[in-house]
């Protein structure tokens, strides 16, 4: 029997058993769409969508985007790729492989289908800024060759290619820069500043900096974000963005250090390690397109969203 959804469509989400495409994957059966969750579980988890299994409106394909895909869906999410450094690191030349050859494919596919698709780009096509806060007219400060090239020179690639598939074939896109989101379905161990943190001091550990806690980070918190995906994925056609999405609420990481041990009772120190290579000084978004444009900007403060991630960690850890 067919939905009756106003607006039924059936969505493909690359990237859906990680982090934000599991929260998206929720955000569109909610609302009463069809959605097939594409993953290969590289850094992804089953355990993130185990609740969705069986579900009518939901279908799980294990598959690498690498590889081309014949689906039948009316949009696509593209989500597919490790977005934390120990991941993306891990092998380099796949992360590339992911986000190039990921976007070729699963452009071919929206060509196809004549659909539109959502690029999930990030704030790191920014690299190290010189231009603060950042706006999407910014071309960036990236090192093409070093530790961190394979993600963000790969994600630039991506935004090339979907610019010259909407100008070459017409195709609808929607590419959103993602700036650092944290919460519920993180994963533990992937090295992200968040997670990192909460899960040190549920520990007792000692909470790692690198440098001197100073340079700084935008968190924002997951339901905003997916809120500003589905507001961009749903934006008329001449929006295509790229469009920054992120909470330009600017926290030092010592200040988030202090924040988590101070919500977590942690007796955990703070300890000093030298700063990654190209590791970014500055990260705020100006978020002043996705207000005027998609009347978006993100509601959940700091402390609310870091409660719920740190829920999250401590009933996670007390399962392990």
């Amino acid at each position: 029997m067919k939905n009756q959804c106003v607006d039924h469509k059936t969505y493909l989400v690359s990237g859906g058993a990680g982090f934000l495409g599991s929260h998206l994957c929720d955000r569109l059966i909610a609302g009463g769409h069809d959605v097939i969750c594409l993953d290969n579980f590289f850094t992804g988890s089953k355990r993130s969508i185990e609740h969705l299994i069986g579900h009518p409106r939901f279908e799980l394909m294990r598959h690498d985007v690498t590889f081309p895909l014949y689906v039948e869906v009316d949009a696509i999410y593209n989500l597919a790729c490790p977005a934390s450094p120990i991941h993306y690191q891990h092998d380099p030349v796949q992360t590339t492989k992911t986000s190039v050859h990921g976007a070729i494919n699963m452009l071919g596919l929206a060509k196809r289908l004549k659909c539109k698709i959502f690029q999930a780009s990030t704030s790191e096509v920014y690299g190290d800024p010189t231009v603060h806060p950042q706006r999407e007219e910014y071309w960036g400060n990236v090192n093409p060759i070093g530790p961190r090239s394979c993600y963000d020179e790969g994600k630039r690639c991506a935004e090339t290619l979907f610019f010259d598939y909407w100008r070459q074939h017409k195709l609808e896109i929607k590419v959103a820069r993602i700036f650092n989101t944290y919460g519920p379905r993180m994963h533990p161990n992937d090295g992200r500043v968040v997670s990192n943190f909460i899960v040190q001091a549920l520990k007792g550990e000692d909470i790692t900096i690198y440098g001197d806690g100073q340079q700084t980070r935008s968190f924002c918190y997951v339901d905003d974000l997916i809120e500003g995906f589905v507001r961009l994925m749903g934006s008329s056609a001449e929006i295509t963005g790229p469009i920054n999405l992120g909470n330009p609420n600017e926290f030092s990481i010592k200040e988030l250090a202090d924040t988590v041990i101070e919500m977590t009772n942690s007796r955990s120190r703070l300890i000093h390690l030298p700063l990654p290579q190209d590791d970014p000084k500055q990260r705020q978004p100006d978020i002043s397109q996705a207000s005027e444009k998609l009347g978006w900007q993100p509601k959940v403060v700091l402390r609310d969203g870091l409660s719920q991630t740190i829920k999250f960690f401590d009933e996670l850890l007390g399962q392990s």
